[in-house]
């Protein structure tokens, strides 16, 4: 049976879906993949990625969500059923919903990280060439890792309304407001000329495949497509509301966000004659030893985490709220019982991975470059083959014919074709 609850209006729905889109995923994995990937030359293959290929996929994933109106394992099995197909690809939506689950249960870590280092920021705890003392121990980590998860468990309980509507409307204002805010000071006190060349200047002679791999990747990874997360947002979706138009807010938000975000950490980086290539020790080693030589550097280091904090509850509250509904759904749990008994499994994973770090990049690595490439390649076939055209079609009236037959191309042909060309070189350079 198709879900009754809606989005409370338009603004809401967009403050969630944007507030999952944005996250760590920007805000740390973009600079550090730039970085690591030659700047500008990532940067254009980054957005060639979400325009040609990550847009069609999200716009087909909220159509298919709002047409069943069901979880993402619900839609995809009863659309396929309709459809006269195999239920079979019910595993779709349950492919996308597992590696989406699989993140959030190491995402506590990192994220209870960022907290930690926020709180050390507002209370003077940056120690030159030292972890802040209040996460120095596995002990501490373990205790931040709890506690965010705790706050995410706490929202998602209180339900769509009044828990992930509700935070999701304060803390992305909030967050917009203080990236802005970062990103002007960061611009104004740093080196801000040698950012812009850093991530504007073509530089077409680095375009090489492992640039476009992470480029893809990244898309992938930070507009959350193939994690079924949209297509459970879009069971929510009024039946008037402009999927495409929606579908390229939410797409071109986190575009943005991922662009700021570089502008707010390489004109310091270049000013302090740090690494852009350095990976993940990029925010947590060298950053707060930017903060020590900066102008109220304590306030704006709590004030960068404390950013970073907003974006990673967005985004764990609708991972969480995911998988709930899912096995809501298709377990027949009562909806509080199965946000107490996933985010406590989650909570568990996370915990045993402060203590053994090898797993969490085990689990990074098995959920973000092969399962979400699997997800994005299955949901983007169950749009164009599997979905009957007459119902996309329905689904998507903004697209004029020859838009709805670009559209229909990319997905059918484009989308698999890319995505399963990241996921093999991603998997062969691992091994």
């Amino acid at each position: 049976m198709a879900t009754t609850t809606r989005w409370s209006n338009r603004f809401s729905f967009l403050m969630v879906g944007i507030g999952a889109a944005v996250g760590l995923g920007n805000l740390w994995r973009f600079p550090f993949q730039a970085g690591e990937n030659g700047g500008s030359a990532f940067v254009l293959v980054y957005l060639l990625c979400i325009v040609g290929i990550v847009y069609p996929v999200l716009i087909g994933e909220l159509a298919v969500g709002r047409h069943m109106g069901l979880s993402a394992v619900g839609s995809t099995k009863e659309m396929s059923r309709n459809a006269g197909r195999s239920p079979w690809w019910g595993l779709v939506g349950g492919i996308g919903a597992f590696a989406t689950y699989m993140v959030l249960c190491i995402y506590g870590v990192i994220s209870g990280r960022v907290l930690a280092f926020a709180v050390a920021g507002f209370s003077g705890g940056y120690i030159e060439g030292a972890m802040p003392a209040i996460y120095g121990t596995p002990l501490r980590q373990f205790f931040w890792q709890s506690l965010f998860m705790a706050i995410t468990v706490a929202i998602v309980l209180r339900g769509l309304h009044k828990g992930i509507e509700w935070f999701s409307r304060i803390a992305m204002p909030a967050f917009f407001m203080i990236l802005a805010l970062l990103a002007s000071y960061s611009l104004s006190v740093g080196n801000a000329e040698a950012a812009l060349e850093y991530l504007l200047s073509p530089r077409f002679g680095e375009l090489t495949p492992q640039v476009m791999l992470a480029a893809f990747g990244q898309a992938f990874f930070s507009v959350v497509v193939g994690g079924a997360a949209m297509l459970t947002f879009g069971a929510f979706m009024d039946k008037k509301a402009n999927i495409a138009y929606d579908g390229l807010v939410i797409a071109t938000s986190d575009t943005i966000v991922a662009m700021v975000a570089g502008l707010m950490i390489f004109p310091i980086v270049f000013q302090f004659s740090l690494d852009p290539a350095m990976g993940m020790g990029l925010i947590f080693s060298t950053m707060p030893l930017s903060f020590l030589q900066m102008p109220a550097g304590s306030l704006v280091g709590g004030l960068f985490f404390s950013l970073a904090a907003l974006g990673a509850l967005t985004s764990s509250i609708a991972m969480l709220m995911l998988a709930a509904v899912v096995v809501e759904e298709q377990i027949k749990l009562p909806r509080k019982t199965a946000v107490l008994a996933l985010g406590a499994i989650a909570w568990t994973v996370g915990a045993i991975s402060v203590f053994f770090p090898h797993l969490n990049e085990e689990i990074d690595f098995f959920s973000g470059q092969v399962m979400m490439p699997i997800g994005g390649i299955l949901i983007a076939v169950f749009a164009g083959w599997v979905a009957p055209q007459e119902v996309m079609r329905t689904e998507l009236p903004e697209l004029n014919e020859t838009l709805f037959c670009a559209w229909r191309f990319i997905v059918r042909y484009m989308a698999p074709i890319l995505v399963g060309g990241v996921l093999i070189l991603g998997v062969s350079a691992r091994f």
